[in-house]
């Protein structure tokens, strides 16, 4: 099996950040024409929030301290 596909299959909290991220820029993609700004709004503050999740799951970095 290739390295990536078992990846996939033992990472499941990467999985799942990642299908969040395909799920929200997919109804992004059919839907922002038509959405309020507000919702624009946060659909873009998740999608970096998504992205600083998946960058700490592949490189094992933490988070900073609040």
């Amino acid at each position: 099996m290739p390295e990536s596909s078992n990846e996939r299959r033992q990472n499941v909290v990467l999985r799942e950040l990642l299908d969040e991220m395909i799920e929200l820029s997919r109804h992004l993609s059919n839907h922002a024409a038509t959405l309020p700004a507000s919702e624009l709004t946060y659909a873009r503050d998740r999608l970096e929030w998504l992205g600083d999740e998946i960058w700490r799951q592949v490189t094992g970095e933490k988070r900073a301290a609040s």
